[in-house]
């Protein structure tokens, strides 16, 4: 059994494809610097993040594929489940190895299984598009905590940006303990010390803006004037808006 060992990020994943080709050694494992080898191992490979090979592969892969898969490419990536770099690393495989486009050839079960992998993290992109709740602070910033199942907080800021290009505001992953904040001309990431200010994805009422709780209970009072009682369904309900989103919602 071949290891590729590398640091878990994109660049690194690309560059183990980079050297994987120019060795002529694909590897049967993908592991994290500090993974746990497996029994049975003949060789170990390790692979240091080089910018200019994993530039190398990704325009190699523009001239294959169109736009919307090398999409699909980052969504998967963006998915941060188990073995999806493996799953991602073959697809590329089989792109570079294959003379003509595997991009619809869903009969190849890692085809098939990358555009589900997207999928699903496009799907999560556009909830969070929907269900992010800002609260307004005492110093006119507002703030919006989530924690998505992906990591797809990447994909959502050039929304926000256009549609509150002339607020101040702050979205915040807690589950990956970063975030990112605009400033009504830039988008910069941040992190924070402590979570202690959003606990339960609600924030400290210390810290709310003074009108903010009239506005959360006018909304909450608007929300209920729409509920039509007969026509209550939980099950859809929570079908289209899963639970896992609720602490976050004022409505909730």
């Amino acid at each position: 059994m071949i290891i590729f060992r590398y640091d878990k990020t994109f660049e690194g994943l690309l560059t183990a494809v980079f050297d994987a080709f120019n060795r002529r050694t694909f590897p049967d494992k993908l592991l994290g610097t500090d993974d746990i080898e497996p029994l049975f191992v003949t060789e170990t490979v390790e692979i240091i993040s080089d910018e200019e090979k994993s530039k190398r592969v990704w325009k190699g892969l523009e001239k294959k594929l169109m736009p919307v898969t090398l999409n699909m490419i980052s969504y998967a990536w963006l998915s941060e489940l188990p073995e999806s770099d493996e799953l991602i690393f073959r697809y590329i495989r089989k792109v570079f190895n294959s003379k003509q486009s595997i991009e619809l050839n869903f009969a190849d079960d890692d085809v098939l299984a990358l555009r589900n992998l997207a999928k699903k993290v496009n799907t999560e992109k556009t909830r969070m598009i929907e269900f992010v709740r800002f609260q307004k602070t005492s110093d006119d910033i507002f703030f919006a905590p989530i924690s998505p199942d992906h990591n797809c907080l990447p994909l959502i800021i050039s929304h926000f940006k256009d549609r509150f290009s002339d607020q101040t505001w702050i979205i915040f992953d807690t589950k990956r303990s970063y975030g990112y904040y605009y400033d009504q001309k830039t988008v910069n990431e941040i992190t924070f010390d402590s979570t202690d200010l959003f606990k339960d994805g609600k924030m400290n009422e210390n810290l709310m803006a003074k009108d903010e709780k009239l506005f959360q209970k006018m909304w909450k009072a608007y929300y209920k004037s729409l509920t039509i009682k007969e026509r209550i369904n939980p099950k859809l309900h929570k079908q289209l808006l899963p639970r896992r989103y609720w602490k976050y919602l004022t409505e909730k």
